[in-house]
């Protein structure tokens, strides 16, 4: 039957389209396999010299067929992912036949192969033959995992055909349905490091989260915990029943990265790799090679022949290829295009000519040698070469044709005609479900490549570095596609390996190059960098290296976030010898004359690194250090199985034992120092005597699965050693060291527990687990004594709330828990939580320690940060940069004086507590005043000592510091003449001083309660004090005389002159009470007296033309007042939050209002219509629009641009709303900013206590 009109008459229309983009050779196979065209006719099409012919072709075939050609046609588009030249089809699609998607014999329908399409399973080979024997084996330990999850793994060497042997397995329709409904997805893992790794499962997991109809705002996974996380939420409770097959797995680190509980099938080389997870557990071995007749099956599809027709020399072939899937495929690519030739390929297999000047992998395979010396050999001279440059691909790296073109300085339709050539003779791979389809050599060629081209390597590197150069001479790629991905991956690496160092100086040691590498690949790549690349750049320059690295461990969190913060802003804080400073102030020059904004950190200097000595004891991460009890002594041990003892002061080690078979999670200190316990993934428990270095006891019967945390009890009463593990039952033990077998078991937990703690005197031992609580067991009967709910706390989703780890208060009456981004404490007698710790940081919470004679907790974090909190007052009080990786672990010394901390980047760091807790260079309150005159800048705030401190805002230098004072220093304000500074306590006092003697010149007692807010007159002889008491106060402080303003029923937070002439007298004030008064400072008569809002006032400002005034307030409202008749003109609605601050424009026709949540909102004054929405496309997933409440917002004096504090300062474009630029201090909760009258400098206190004086680079 011919093909109908209608849809003869679409491949018509859209001919020109399809030319363009669609590759026959993939769409053929597919209509082979539908029997719509035969092997002449697709040997025709492939015989056309370009891709495009070749689609000319198979279109002027297809108007000469039926409908069931155009159907293959279209279901072959869907396939192969032509979604949108599919649509163009579907429309004018002929009418389908009942039995039109009849299910294969096999069970392969079109339905599994949509599913196994979005879940990126590859394809068939070109030439397939069935394994049924081991295909049954497989897809019946698949059946196993019907009812539970579980491991099947598919081992076996190389070449052995795992891959195929897996992606077919799930090639069957009865297998999806009963078994895993949920889908299938393929995750191609390899050799890769841990940033790889990372990349990897994000690419994973949004794959997964793009298939969800309700697709969440995820903020990027910054560590391979939070991966981990990730993937357990969308495995178990997105994705229930599905199975995740990872392929090529080399190391067993990788694989406790999918240790989620769910349906993995996995191939590798290792068959013990399984033995490092926990389930139940199914292997199929691949033997090593094809059997005889699926060996001579292989030859006969090649060559299109009948298997027993073939010539006798075809056994002697498959005999000579070991079996080897990948060996026989490459002979008979070669017989297919000169089937004559079966006599000389078979010599040349059994010629063995090729020996390996050195192994490049476990295995050395002759037959595979010859194979691929044969096929290359038949490549036009050209071709060869083309072939001979994939030697510099990296292993388990997929390729775009567009980077090839680069390299071969080709148009890429040419390329991926080569590229086809190269599949074909099964010289290389495709990955066709990646569109456009990615290329990639078999380990074992890469091999071969290697060893024989070892000797040009180098100058096949550079050349792909200057191919690079030359093409991308305007700058490097900045697109995300796959393209782009590889070159800003891989640059570096190509550089190093073709030794062109000053290449790989000029690239590392520039912020361009950080600031694109960071953006596309995140932040853990460009460090790694530095430290793989450390040794080749420090012999150019050690300092510059180590500069940029520091950089990128204090701005690693940020360089996460979404939208990609500016680089040359970051880096302008770094020190001002910094080479990352000085290209960034040379870039903020150039970039200001276009209009960008820039502010350089002036007193940065006085911020110092804090870190007292950092060692570096381990190749590869630190998972577990800790301080002996004397504080003399640190263990450390990691993913290297060692266990190593350094000198606390120095960094000299003193002892290194190969400890365990597997990694080593945790070590600990006996009470008495004498003995060190280690735990490890091999599942034993061993203690060591420290000063011998000598294994004393090994527990390894009783913990199935490995063993994450070891603790000794704290006093030397009885020494006992607690221990967690990731066994599902028996999974906390407590050990008596005298006993061969544990003295008790701790039942509670049914799913793995993560760490397990002492309390102070021993009593109770905590253990934090998987499944969402604490639990504390008395030490002495084993029994449970209480469980913390800590899920409980966390409503907002349904993910799983992993406990970390919890930690003792030293007074032993709270337990503090790590969980998601926050901390937790709870009182331990009543269960009831106490206080939350919520940073705003994008990032979870790794560990957390409390100090054991202070109030101090220190927590780490993944997004390498360390913090420091005071429990009391819940206020963070440090930050400990430094670490280039995640951080895994934190300890205070007994004694509390000392800080470690250990991460991923190979280092321990240790940090002396009082310097970083306390140093004044980083310690004021962040109630100031600032007095901008003459270009000079001067600062006052209360220290941490409660003294008033006055400094020069240029240099951060003390000009004057008052003696500490009995009462805490609440408010401050300065005159200029007289040079003078007030200060209100909490007393009700308030004190003005000289400036700079600070010789006292009035004490003023009248205040009842804590003194708010202060502020002089123009003339300086008057100063107001507003006060918890609800009063305020005019002084006539170099007399003491003074009037009391009363009215206000709550306290008077703040208070404003109402016009900036010095002859009006009257003052505005305003409450929580609800209400603002209008006051005569000369009569103290009350003016007016307001209700303004049903909820307390937050904020209230002037306009500057003396007409209005603005309120907020607690009820999410502003107000709009006129000053003559004190009537409302407008009620602003729309903030969804308390409404905190508010500031109208110098020309008093705009007013910006800013809210809790961070939102900053632009009004009209006149008609009190909403503006502008101030961008809202800073929210990540776990902070507010702004990291914090807005709480202050100044217009520049033109109106064009606003400033606002939130927990970070950001400048807006007021026409547009849009951010032109942020600044993050070291710390957060900003509350208030101080800006120069010209709007070029701006002055702040972070909550940590850093002063920050930015002035706008020019």
């Amino acid at each position: 039957m011919a093909l109908e009109e209608g849809a003869r008459s679409c491949l018509l229309r859209f001919h020109h389209r399809l030319e363009e983009d669609i590759k026959p050779s993939y769409l053929m196979d597919h209509m082979i396999s539908d029997g719509v065209i035969n092997g002449d006719e697709e040997e025709r099409i492939r015989t056309q010299p370009t891709r495009k012919d070749q689609a000319a072709a198979l279109l002027e075939l297809l108007l000469r067929k039926d409908n069931r050609a155009y159907i293959s046609f279209y279901n072959a588009l869907v396939k192969e992912a032509y979604n949108d030249l599919a649509n163009m089809l579907h429309d004018d699609l002929p009418q389908v036949s009942q039995n039109a998607h009849k299910t294969s014999s096999d069970g392969y329908t079109s339905n599994v192969q949509a599913v196994l399409s979005e879940g990126g399973v590859p394809q068939r080979p070109v030439v397939f033959v069935s394994r049924p024997e081991l295909l049954n084996r497989v897809r019946e330990k698949l059946y196993r995992l019907k009812k539970e999850p579980g491991w099947v793994t598919i081992f076996g060497m190389a070449g052995s055909g795992k891959s195929v042997l897996a992606a077919e397995a799930v090639r069957y329709q009865g297998i999806i349905e009963e078994c895993f409904p949920g889908g299938v997805q393929w995750l191609s893992v390899g050799q890769l490091d841990k940033p790889d790794l990372l990349v990897k499962i994000q690419s994973l997991c949004f794959r997964l989260e793009q298939h969800l109809d309700t697709q969440s705002l995820q903020r990027p996974l910054n560590s391979l915990d939070e991966a981990k996380e990730r993937l357990r939420f969308l495995m178990l409770r997105r994705y229930p029943r599905s199975l995740l097959i990872l392929d090529d797995i080399w190391d067993s680190t990788v694989l406790k990265v999918f240790d989620i509980h769910c349906r993995i099938l996995l191939t590798t080389r290792n068959r013990s790799l399984a033995n490092s997870v926990s389930g139940a557990k199914y292997e199929v071995e691949v033997e090593s090679g094809l059997d005889e007749n699926k060996g001579l099956e292989i030859l006969a599809l090649y060559t299109q022949t009948n298997a027993l027709r073939l010539p006798e020399e075809a056994r002697s072939i498959v005999r000579e290829c070991k079996g080897s899937p990948l060996v026989v495929s490459l002979i008979g690519a070669l017989l297919k295009e000169k089937p004559d030739r079966w006599r000389y390929y078979l010599c040349q297999l059994q010629q063995k000519q090729f020996k390996r000047i050195r192994k490049s992998s476990s295995y050395d395979y002759d037959a595979l040698d010859q194979a691929m010396a044969a096929s290359i050999e038949v490549l036009p001279d050209e071709h060869r070469e083309l072939y001979k440059d994939l030697a510099v691909i990296e292993k388990d790296v997929k390729i775009p044709a567009k980077v090839l073109s680069v390299l071969w300085n080709m148009e890429p339709e040419e390329v991926e005609d080569i590229l086809q050539e190269f599949v074909n003779k099964s010289l290389l791979f495709v990955d066709a479900n990646n569109k456009p389809c990615l290329y990639y050599l078999h380990d074992l060629q890469l091999d071969f490549l290697v060893e024989q081209n070892r000797t040009q390597l180098e100058s096949l590197h550079a050349k792909v570095v200057r191919q690079y150069q030359q093409h991308y001479r305007d700058g490097p790629p900045i697109f995300g596609d796959e393209e782009c991905l590889y070159w800003i991956r891989f640059l570096t690496y190509h550089m190093a390996k073709a030794n062109l160092t000053q290449e790989l100086y000029s690239l590392m040691f520039s912020l361009d190059w950080v600031s694109i590498k960071a953006q596309i690949m995140g932040p853990a790549h460009l460090i790694s960098d530095y430290v793989e690349y450390g040794p080749i750049l420090d012999k150019e320059n050690s300092e510059v290296r180590s500069q940029f690295q520091e950089f990128l461990s204090l701005n690693g969190h940020h360089l996460e976030q979404r939208p990609f913060p500016d680089v040359v802003q970051l880096a302008l804080s770094q020190p001002h010898t910094s080479e990352v400073y000085k290209q960034a102030l040379l870039q903020a020059q150039e970039r200001t004359s276009t209009g960008k904004l820039y502010f350089d950190w002036l007193n940065k200097s006085s911020v110092e690194s804090l870190s007292r000595l950092v060692i570096h004891p381990h190749q590869g991460s630190i998972y577990s250090a800790c301080f002996s009890h004397d504080g003399a002594k640190i263990a450390t041990c990691g993913a290297s199985k060692t266990l190593k003892v350094f000198k606390s002061t120095t960094g000299e080690k003193l002892t290194e034992i190969q400890a365990h078979d597997d990694e080593v999670l945790c070590c600990a200190f006996s009470p008495d120092d004498r003995l060190l316990a280690t735990c490890s993934s091999d599942r034993k428990v061993k203690v060591w005597n420290v000063e011998r270095a000598k294994l004393l006891r090994v527990f390894a019967e009783e913990h199935q699965e490995q063993v994450n945390h070891c603790q000794f009890t704290n006093t030397k009463r009885q020494v006992l050693l607690a221990t967690c593990s990731d066994d599902n039952v028996l999974n906390v033990k407590v050990w008596n060291l005298n006993r061969p077998s544990s003295q008790n078991t701790m039942f509670g937990h049914f799913e793995p527990v993560n760490h397990c703690c002492f309390s102070p005197d021993d009593t109770y031992l905590s253990t934090s687990s998987n499944d969402g609580t604490v639990k504390l067991f008395q030490v002495s009967s084993a029994n449970e004594w209480k469980t913390i709910n800590v899920s409980s706390m966390f409503t907002e989703s349904d993910e799983a709330v992993l406990i970390k780890c919890s930690t003792w208060s030293a007074d032993g009456k709270r337990i503090i828990c790590a969980a998601r981004n926050g901390v937790l404490v709870f009182d331990v007698e009543t269960s009831d939580m106490l206080l939350e710790i919520k940073t705003n940081r994008m990032s979870t919470v790794q560990y957390c320690d409390a100090c054991p004679t202070s109030n101090l907790l220190a927590i780490a974090f993944s997004n390498y940060a360390v913090e420091l909190w005071d429990l009391e007052s819940n206020k963070k009080m440090a930050d400990c940069s430094g670490h280039l990786s995640w951080v895994q672990r934190v300890q205070f010394s007994h004694d509390g004086s000392q800080l470690l901390s250990c991460s991923d980047d190979q280092t321990v760091r240790l940090w002396e507590t009082k310097k970083v807790h306390t140093t004044s260079a980083v310690r004021l309150k962040r109630d100031s005043d600032v007095l901008f005159c003459d270009g000079e800048i001067t600062v006052s705030a209360a220290d941490n000592c409660n003294r008033l401190q006055v400094r020069d805002g240029k240099t951060g230098s003390v000009l004057f510091q008052s003696e500490e004072q009995s009462s805490r220093i609440r408010c401050t304000c300065m005159c200029k003449q007289p040079s003078a500074v007030a200060l209100g306590q909490e007393d009700g006092t308030v004190q003005v001083l000289a400036v700079p003697s600070g010789k006292l010149l009035a004490t003023l007692l009248g205040h009842t309660k804590t003194v708010l807010h202060c502020q002089f007159s123009q003339n300086g002889q008057t100063l107001i004090t507003s006060s918890e008491d609800t009063t305020i106060r005019v002084w006539r402080w170099q007399s003491g005389e003074g009037r009391v303003l009363q009215g206000h029923k709550e306290q008077v937070r703040c208070f404003s002159w109402l016009n900036s002439s010095a002859a009006d007298t009257r003052l505005l004030s305003w409450s929580y009470d609800g209400t603002v008064k209008v006051w005569d400072i000369e009569s103290g008569e009350k003016l007016q007296d307001i209700d303004t809002h049903q909820g307390a006032i937050l904020s209230c400002h002037v306009s500057p033309d003396g007409c209005l005034f603005a309120t907020t307030s607690a009820d999410k409202t502003a107000k709009l007042w006129r000053c003559e008749s004190w009537q409302c003109l407008h009620t602003l609605s729309g903030h969804q939050d308390c409404v905190r601050s508010c500031r109208f424009s110098w020309d008093s026709r705009c007013l910006a209002t800013g809210d809790d949540n961070g939102e900053i909102r632009l009004w009209s004054v006149k008609d009190g219509s909403l503006l502008k929405i101030c961008s809202r496309d800073g929210k990540d997933g776990m902070d507010s629009l702004h990291g914090g409440w807005v709480t202050c917002l100044h217009f520049s004096p033109d109106n064009s641009l606003l400033v606002s504090t939130g927990g970070y300062i950001k400048w807006w474009d007021v026409e547009r709303g849009e951010a032109l630029q942020t600044f993050y201090p070291a710390g957060s909760a900003l509350k208030r900013i101080h800006v120069s009258s010209d709007f070029s400098t701006f002055v702040t206190i972070d909550s940590i206590g850093i002063l920050y004086i930015l002035q706008r680079v020019v």
